[in-house]
């Protein structure tokens, strides 16, 4: 652990690229391959499962100290983070043999997922014991699902592949799917490769850049290719050695959740990748049905026979948009054009028209003519219009240039600020995590004020500085981390679409709620109403 604290450390106190990367390859350089394995892991997406409460937690160091409940909540309440709490609060009294990272990992946290409360707590302070006050910090955030870290997978792909002395591409694509955090694992990060040996792993997902200049901009429209933007799930489809896999972009396998549509694309030649969007589609419909539909099918692990009328009432069509590999051969550094071509003589040999279809290319003469286009997205069911370089080359990640989305603009409400608490990491003691409101009567101002949404994004550093110390100043009530504030607060928020959720008091769900602006202008009597809402919810229920 004292390898790997160290590295958090140097991270987590940087703001420069150069000084992130050269911690992580120091680390890499020198940490014990099965620590190494771990960090690797971890640090390109790897997800650690929480192994322990907060009340086990708070619990625990209790029982270690004998200090009071109350003291300790105060405590975490000036803190801001409980990670940090229990390490200040415990005395620093290490001893015996340290502990490594995949110790920690493999003997200890992830035993302590199956544990009762008692026995979890009795191995925690024993942990103690051996790890200093520095290091039982990073410990608490692993073995409570919270670690997180200033630093992105593309960094740590980087460090990797210059301690390899390989590609950054190629380990990116090294690093992508499922793999375990051992040694062995680790090693074949290393190792030369061949494509025989890529199995199941899909290619790292290219990202389009927002468009945030004129369209025109981009200059002549010959070069680009417009095709609709979807509004679905990013996957690859993965034909090799017989087998057909399903990746998301979160790099879950999909596969078992859309045996239907698994079962048709297994009609695909051997050794070949397409890059598109799972939709659900009704037969005989001209556009996606809305998202929250697909979303009945995602949280399936399986779909045993129970669930065949899900089949029936949310079928599914990929829709593909790009060629990866073929016959085994890497087509990403191809030009789209050829790929496209490519991808469509695929598609036509298949005869599944009705599970998977290319998408389509936008015709368009001008920029003027394109963006008329672009007018009907809600109505066509999509997102806005993604514009593609004829001759660009497949990426890795998010680069600016050839790829670009052009989305719609987003619905909007206003909403009353009613709770919040703070953020983690850095932003551990400043609260950043806000809790949104509209009104339940006719008309603004009346009724009552019922959860809607929660959203963290969107504000400047010193809009979040204005806004903690309003809460601060305006707390009317504490449960835990979270303190509800006096609702005089309004804040225009954006987002992407709606759905009824019984998960908020209002009945309605925001998808991708985020913060555009604070309304100085507006007092809360004015902000929406939940009837309000429900009218953008039947446009857009219209324009589907």
């Amino acid at each position: 652990m004292q390898r790997f604290t160290h590295m958090y450390e140097s991270l987590d106190a940087s703001t420069s690229t150069n000084d992130k990367v050269h911690a992580l390859v120091a680390y890499f350089s020198s940490a014990p391959q099965p620590d190494a394995a771990w960090a690797a892991w971890i640090l390109t997406g790897g997800r650690i499962k929480r192994a322990i409460s907060h009340t086990d937690l708070r619990l625990a160091l209790h029982e270690a100290t004998n200090l009071p409940a109350w003291l300790i909540d105060e405590s975490y309440e000036a803190v801001g983070d409980l990670s940090e709490t229990i390490s200040l609060l415990l005395p620093d009294d290490a001893a015996g043999e340290p502990i490594g990272l995949a110790e920690a990992m493999e003997t200890i946290i992830a035993p302590m997922r199956t544990m009762s409360s008692e026995r979890k707590r009795e191995v925690l302070r024993t942990a103690w014991k051996r790890l200093p006050s520095e290091q039982r910090f990073v410990f608490h955030k692993l073995i409570s699902g919270s670690f997180r870290v200033g630093v992105s997978r593309t960094l740590a792909v980087r460090a990797l592949a210059q301690v390899a002395k390989i590609d950054q591409a190629e380990m990116a694509h090294r690093v992508m799917g499922t793999w375990e955090p051992t040694p062995a694992a680790y090693a074949q990060l290393f190792a030369p490769q061949h494509a025989d040996q890529r199995g199941a792993k899909p290619y790292p997902f290219y990202l389009a850049s927002p468009l945030e200049h004129a369209i025109e901009s981009l200059g002549d429209v010959s070069v680009w290719q417009a095709e609709w933007k979807w509004d679905g799930i990013r996957a690859q489809v993965i034909r090799r050695y017989g087998r057909t896999t399903i990746w998301s972009r979160g790099e879950d396998m999909l596969s078992d959740r859309f045996t239907d549509l698994t079962n048709v694309l297994d009609a695909l030649p051997d050794g070949c990748v397409l890059d598109g969007e799972i939709l659900a589609w009704e037969p005989g419909n001209d556009r996606p049905l809305p998202f929250g539909d697909l979303q009945l099918r995602i949280g399936k692990t399986s779909q045993p026979k129970h669930n065949e009328l899900l089949f029936v009432d949310t079928p599914v069509r990929f829709v593909a948009y790009d060629i990866l590999e073929l016959a085994g051969v890497d087509m990403r550094s191809r030009s789209l054009q050829t790929r496209r071509d490519e991808l469509a003589r695929i598609i036509s040999n298949l005869n599944a028209a009705a599970t998977i279809v290319l998408s389509p290319v936008i015709a368009f003469e001008s920029w003027q003519q394109l963006s008329t286009l672009r007018e009907s997205s809600r109505a066509r069911g999509v997102e806005g219009i993604m514009l593609k370089r004829l001759d660009s080359q497949y990426g890795t990640g998010r680069q600016r240039g050839d790829w670009w989305k052009w989305k719609i603009d987003p619905f909007t409400i206003d909403a009353v600020l009613i709770a919040a608490q703070p953020g983690s990491g850095r932003r551990a003691s400043v609260y950043t995590d806000y809790t949104f409101a509209v009104w339940t009567g006719d008309k603004p101002g009346t009724g009552e004020l019922v959860t809607i949404a929660k959203a963290y994004s969107g504000l400047t550093d010193a809009e979040i500085d204005r806004v903690d110390a309003f809460i601060r100043s305006n707390t009317t009530s504490r449960h835990g981390p979270v303190r509800g504030v006096r609702p005089t607060m309004v804040f225009e928020l954006a987002f992407e679409g709606l759905q009824d959720s019984s998960r908020h008091k209002s009945g309605v769900a925001l998808r991708f709620p985020r913060i555009n602006r604070i309304r100085d202008d507006k007092t809360a009597d004015q902000a929406d109403t939940v009837a309000s809402v429900r009218v953008l919810m039947r446009l857009q229920a219209d324009r589907s």
